[in-house]
């Protein structure tokens, strides 16, 4: 196995990878590694100490990667078939745009907003902040929700008539809102609910919610 991802299960951005993979069936090995605090070997590999990386050997025994998005660019030229970024120009851009919508926005709210203060603190044994999950949920997402609401529309991908990166990076935060016990009200955002149900059904969704739900059940979440 020439391929090895580190990083956290759970993590939105290491579910991203992990969905990148499955989507190209490119085999890898998962190396959990736990950020709380990164470990000195991690920081040289990943000086911001984030997660995920992508060390692949078939290029050299030191050739890794870090950030999400960079993996993906990288594997997307490495294994390009199926293609998970548009052909089409507009497209194409519009993808990235949506990557980063999700990078940023979106996971600050549904990671720092509601995942931490419910999951995180649980599993470093803290009480959950449900305050600020709720408040988070009430009043921060909902222009979220509206704002995809809108751009999915009645369609079945976000960018191009296609499965892509665009998909994969919004969808993978709705995981993590899962996992914490909060989801969009489908008679308020059907067009939103019914995309990411479609989304979280393809095989490589499913098999890491599945792995992360037993995952929390393990832990008594």
């Amino acid at each position: 196995m020439t391929l090895t991802v580190y990083g956290a299960s759970l993590s939105p951005f290491v579910r991203k990878v992990r969905v990148f993979l499955a989507e190209k069936n490119v085999a890898y090995t998962l190396e959990q590694v736990n950020i709380f605090p990164a470990p000195d070997w991690f920081v040289e590999i990943s000086p911001l100490k984030r997660i995920p990386v992508l060390r692949d050997e078939s290029v050299g025994p030191d050739a890794t990667l870090p950030d999400s998005s960079a993996i993906c660019g990288y594997l997307e030229k490495k294994h390009p078939a199926p293609a998970l970024y548009p052909a089409e120009a507009f497209a194409h851009g519009k993808a990235l745009w949506y990557e980063e919508y999700a990078d940023s926005d979106l996971a600050g709210a549904v990671g720092m907003g509601i995942f931490r203060p419910m999951i995180v603190n649980r599993l470093m044994g803290k009480e959950p902040d449900t305050a600020t999950a709720e408040k988070t949920f009430n009043e921060k997402l909902p222009t979220n929700f509206a704002w995809l609401e809108k751009e999915i529309g009645s369609k079945e991908f976000l960018a191009g008539d296609a499965f892509s990166i665009a998909d994969i990076s919004v969808a993978t935060h709705f995981v993590n809102l899962a996992h914490a016990g909060y989801r969009p009200d489908a008679k308020a955002w059907p067009n939103l609910t019914r995309y990411l149900a479609a989304i979280h059904a393809r095989p490589g969704f499913a098999a890491c919610i599945a792995e992360e739900t037993a995952l929390l059940k393990k832990f008594g979440l």
